[in-house]
């Protein structure tokens, strides 16, 4: 199902995943006219089911999108499939204009567009990412509790998420791959957590039958994993904001777009969930897009007064909205 899009709206919102959906379901549910635009590329479209968010735990995560998005029609929102070029300042509002030609209005934007992993360039990493190849034990570690997990060096948070698994499994081995050897320091907790570290980049995954049997170092040496972790560089879908001047902003996890409540630095443009929050969980997405739909919300209540005063005064009409 894909909705008609209307010309005008109060709110709309870029990005149709749980923070984009539960900020529109709250926003429509306070009667507001709202508006979402979905690309259709999900992060977690990969995983199996969406965990660390009860009531939910475990479900698929087309499943879960799918009735949020019967939600937000539930409350007169409209959901449409399309693909955001650009965002441009517009008499009372915004310009958002679609990759297809078309345009919307709006008096106020939330960006919930997520982000996108780069991951090394090694082969086989793509290929089984979100089955068993990980990024956050707290979304997979149970899956693969007590297996032979390999953790990848990918950057400055590498040694971290490899004591960190140490906690779903015994069998951790640690690849620094083209970093640079884990420092003293990071080599004694290494060793006192019993986790293996072997040098030597590496050349690809081994993968048979469909699953990860080992990783492959360039000099061919096979080292038998079930597993493998990598922390990819996170980095913001925001491109079509450049007309804004709103830009993401380096981290040591890779580019995100600040805010203070999700409020950003371009007045009425608000931004919810992975797009300015790098930890990357589903329930902190939702509560997310939920907390920034009540600041809109408050937003557009202190506008409307205002104008509402400047028609009572010119003796107009005073409209119940």
């Amino acid at each position: 199902m894909n909705d008609q899009l209307v010309n005008s709206c109060d709110v709309v919102v870029i990005g149709g995943g749980a923070a984009g959906l539960n900020g529109a379901l709250m926003l429509a549910r306070a009667r507001r006219s709202v508006v979402v635009l979905d690309a259709g590329a999900p992060r977690n479209a990969p995983a199996e089911g969406v965990h660390g968010l009860f009531g939910r735990e475990g479900m698929p995560p087309a499943e879960l999108l799918e009735r949020g998005r019967a939600e937000v029609r539930g409350y007169g929102g409209q959901v449409v499939s399309a693909e955001v070029a650009g965002v441009e300042r517009a008499e009372n509002g915004f310009e958002v204009r679609l990759a297809d030609g078309r345009a919307l209005r709006a008096r106020r934007v939330l960006v919930a567009t997520g982000l996108t992993d780069e991951l090394p360039d090694v082969p086989g990493l793509r290929e089984r990412w979100g089955r068993d190849v990980l990024h956050c034990p707290y979304c997979h570690g149970w899956e693969v509790r007590d297996q032979a997990i390999g953790v990848l060096g990918s950057g400055p948070l590498s040694v971290h998420q490899a004591l960190l698994l140490r906690q779903w499994s015994a069998d951790i081995t640690f690849f620094p791959h083209t970093m640079a050897p884990p420092s003293a320091e990071e080599a004694e907790q290494l060793a006192a957590r019993g986790i293996r570290v072997v040098e030597g980049e590496v050349g690809s995954l081994e993968i048979v039958d469909d699953r990860v049997v080992g990783v492959r170092l360039a000099d061919g040496e096979l080292v038998p994993r079930e597993a493998v972790a990598v922390a990819p560089r996170m980095v913001a879908r925001v491109d079509f904001l450049k007309a804004l001047g709103l830009a993401p902003v380096p981290h040591p996890a890779g580019e995100y777009v600040p805010s203070e409540a999700g409020r950003t630095e371009v007045r009425g443009v608000w931004v919810a969930g992975n797009v300015t929050d790098l930890s990357a969980q589903v329930g902190g997405a939702a509560a997310a897009g939920a907390a920034a739909a009540g600041q809109i919300n408050a937003d557009l209540v202190a506008e409307e007064p205002r104008a509402a005063v400047a028609v009572y005064r010119g003796g107009g009409a005073v409209g119940e909205r």
